[in-house]
């Protein structure tokens, strides 16, 4: 199957570079998921994102392909941060889960002792370009 060549800031890369990579991002502000799934769908990946814990649950419950999940820390309602990192690793334990956060509100404690192998950073992070070094990252420990 031919692949076509995706324009991004960096040049040109070949879609399908990432082994069809899928990324599920959760945050109840849509900016910020727009602006997160627009970086990392430039890098080649897959996204799918949802407002709510629930939403991202049902998408893990389907068994729809998911590598790694980026949730928003200021995530709440029937699911927040750390009970949907805890459910959804319950789920799928070889799934990467990233926080993401603002200087101002943390992560939840919960959220780093019952997933110690979470990735935390800083919502600004994802604005200074450093996306492709965390996606990296995040695949790299993932389970086989």
């Amino acid at each position: 199957m031919p692949t076509t060549d995706v324009e991004t800031a960096s040049g040109r890369l070949p879609q399908g570079v990432c082994y069809r990579i899928q990324v599920l991002v959760v945050g109840r502000h849509k900016r910020w998921r727009d602006e997160i799934s627009a970086e990392i769908r430039m890098l080649g990946y897959q996204v799918t994102a949802c407002d709510r814990g629930v939403d991202a649950m049902t998408v893990l419950a389907l068994g729809l392909p998911v590598d790694v999940m980026v949730v928003d820390a200021a995530l709440q309602g029937g699911l927040c941060c750390a009970q949907l990192a805890v459910e959804a690793r319950a789920l799928r334990p070889g799934l990467r889960i990233v926080l993401s956060s603002d200087p101002v509100d943390p992560p939840e404690q919960d959220a780093s002792v019952l997933v110690p192998d979470a990735l935390f950073i800083q919502r600004e992070q994802f604005q200074d370009g450093m996306v492709a070094s965390l996606m990296r990252e995040a695949l790299a420990n993932r389970a086989a």
